[in-house]
């Protein structure tokens, strides 16, 4: 049976494969085994520009174009035939070395043959070109970041104004702004994602259990760590010194730690958003054709929240057990980690549906400032909070007190408010700011704050 979307084991690679289609060229078989063969050829590379090395002589300008041509137009069929060599050598780094070599003969390159791989553990190959697929697949997941982010800034700015009543522990709270609320969110995701730029990957290329062994029995004149971190930095990472055989993964710990952090907000938010289409503070705009409930014909769901919020548990499911095993490893190294890394994609995969989900929902999403007003309207109790602070500050007695028998567990009128409000002994323009408040006007900076989106 072919794989096809109808096929597929996991809805990564089929009901959801249109969601994430960018991820396929990063994290799947093909994605590894190109960016093997693009280490393999910079390394290979490198030993020919260092001078020390005689023995693998310098390439000439055509030479460097067809070597780095291999790795940049490595194809789906040049994946297959590694694979065919891997059924051979039951060894997937050495099967790109041999496919090298293959390409290779015949050619003014053949000379170079047995500096592929020269040195190298497989571990050498394979850290580096995990490390090319998370920085290639964070970019792509960071974009949708970003795209989503923006849309709730843009939110924010257009409802800075609307009163909205806040809700602590479910019940109602002091006034705030729809707009204010969703500024909260979008600076807490900005600060995530700026945790994860902050992070490039770490990389290594030092041979067998991380000390240069074999390259210095070879060439001891030659400077590899400074040759080694040539390569590295060359592919945008950055070289960590001091490894065993395998580098210590701490680095991919930290990159999926920091996508559960804002993968964690992004489900928060989805939670919210879900409360606020049942409270009625959103409307969701309806799509032709499409059915909420296959009895109830007049259910609109807030199906797209949903969808994110399962996504993104399993995102996190992933990738945080993937933080907290690759971290450790027997010894020089076990192959526990080798399984674990075939994953990274999936963590990925499940975070970009997600991301795509919300952003879908938030463009059904019509705030409804009939309801919203209508709340605030029949709240009038959460101004006990600033009388209560101006009889405080005017030294009145048991300020506190006297609002909370007022409030308390009942519905209070604007009546019952303002009459209160007008038998205090309180200073003339302290009274008439209070009896101007009500709990649309009632606040605060929120319209100032929500700008800072």
């Amino acid at each position: 049976m072919n794989l096809e979307e109808l096929t597929a084991v996991s809805p990564i690679d089929g009901r959801y494969a249109n969601k994430c289609p960018e991820l396929k060229e990063v994290f799947s078989e093909y994605g590894l085994v190109k960016r093997r063969v693009l280490v393999e050829c910079t390394w290979l590379e490198a030993l020919c520009d260092a001078k020390e090395i005689k023995e693998c002589k310098a390439l000439s300008a055509k030479e460097r174009r067809e070597l780095r041509a291999i790795a940049s137009d490595f194809s789906v069929e040049d994946a297959a035939r590694v694979k065919e060599i891997e059924n051979t050598t039951n060894h997937d780094v050495k099967a790109v070395e041999y496919f090298l070599k293959e390409r290779i003969k015949g050619t003014s390159l053949e000379s170079r043959t047995e500096f592929i791989h020269f040195a190298c553990t497989s571990e050498d190959i394979n850290n580096m070109s995990h490390a090319l697929m998370l920085r290639d697949g964070k970019a792509v997941v960071r974009a949708a970041m970003d795209e989503m982010t923006g849309k709730i800034v843009s939110m924010a700015k257009a409802a800075a104004k609307v009163p909205m009543l806040a809700h602590t522990h479910g019940q109602p709270a002091s006034p705030t702004t729809v707009g204010k609320e969703l500024a909260v969110v979008s600076a807490r995701l900005k600060r995530q994602a700026a945790e994860i730029d902050r992070l490039v990957m770490p990389a290594k290329m030092n041979g067998a259990v991380g000390n240069f062994n074999a390259h210095l029995a070879a060439y001891p004149e030659v400077d590899w760590e400074r040759l080694s971190d040539k390569v590295i930095r060359s592919l945008g990472l950055r070289q960590n010194r001091l490894t065993t055989q395998i580098e210590s993964h701490d680095g991919i710990a930290e990159l999926f730690d920091a996508m559960c952090r804002w993968n964690s907000v992004l489900l928060d938010f989805d939670r919210d958003v879900w409360m606020y289409v049942s409270m009625g503070y959103f409307k969701q705009r309806t799509v032709k054709g499409e059915i909420g409930s296959s009895t109830m014909p007049h259910k609109v769901n807030p199906i797209d929240f949903e969808n994110s919020e399962g996504n993104l548990g399993l995102a996190n499911a992933v990738l945080g057990f993937m933080a907290r095993k690759l971290a450790i490893s027997r010894m020089q190294r076990d192959l526990t980690d080798s399984t674990t890394l075939r994953n990274m994609g999936v963590g990925f995969g499940y975070t970009l549906i997600a991301i795509r989900s919300t952003q879908k929902g938030l463009g059904k999403l019509e705030l409804n400032e009939e309801r919203l007003a209508e709340d605030l309207d029949r709240n009038w109790e959460v101004l006990a909070e600033p009388i209560q602070t101006v009889m405080r500050k005017v030294g009145m007695d048991h300020p506190y007190e006297r609002l909370k028998e007022l409030t308390r567990g009942r519905r209070v009128t604007a009546e019952i408010m303002q009459d209160f409000v007008k038998a205090l002994p309180l200073p003339k323009a302290d009274k008439a700011r209070l009896l101007k408040l009500t709990p649309a006007t009632y606040t605060g900076l929120a319209e100032k704050l929500a700008k800072l989106a």
